[in-house]
């Protein structure tokens, strides 16, 4: 029984590190998952966050960010936003699978057992080839998006002229199909 509910547990567990980030709010639970936060800065004024996990691509938090400003711009009561400021972060972090490992002699040794791309465990010595131009070693990069923005919420007609206002009512229906919430 034990046994059963670890697995279980171990399986939920991998398997929210695997989906790209819900719409949802970022809370201390769901910090390394992502979600949506927002701050009251005036009266009318705000500034929303998303931030997505590695499974989350730049449009959908892009996408995320517009519909929460929307969601929040009709929550108190408004008609349309302006994006004041917006900013989307992009954060890269690089994986080296390094498979050399010590040789009896240490990593100065005069050998070096190191893990092979398609042949496994293998051995190098200065007299016997280069592991350099082994092409096994694999280099993996992994980017998280985090977009920001400082809306300024406004009732009434919307304006035509200004680029950066938005029908809250418009994104709503228009986005609303596009998001994926929390199961």
């Amino acid at each position: 029984m034990k046994t059963t509910a670890f697995i279980l547990a171990l399986s939920c567990a991998l398997t929210a590190c695997t989906t790209a980030t819900p719409y949802q709010p970022l809370t201390a639970g769901t910090r390394a998952q992502g979600g949506y936060s927002d701050m009251r800065l005036e009266r009318n004024r705000y500034r929303v966050r998303f931030a997505g996990n590695s499974m989350t691509s730049r449009e959908t938090v892009e996408r995320y960010l517009l519909y929460r400003a929307a969601e929040l711009t009709r929550q108190r009561g408004f008609d349309w936003f302006v994006m004041a400021d917006r900013n989307t972060e992009r954060r890269s972090r690089t994986y080296i699978d390094r498979p050399f490992t010590a040789g009896p002699y240490g990593y100065w040794g005069p050998s070096w057992r190191y893990r092979g791309h398609a042949f496994g465990w293998r051995s190098w010595d200065p007299f016997w080839g280069d592991p350099f131009w082994d092409r096994g070693i694999d280099v993996t990069t992994v980017d998280q998006y985090e977009a920001s923005a400082e809306i300024v919420m406004r009732r009434g007609p919307l304006p035509n002229n200004n680029p950066r206002a938005f029908d809250a009512a418009d994104i709503l229906a228009n986005l609303g199909p596009t998001i994926q919430r929390p199961q």
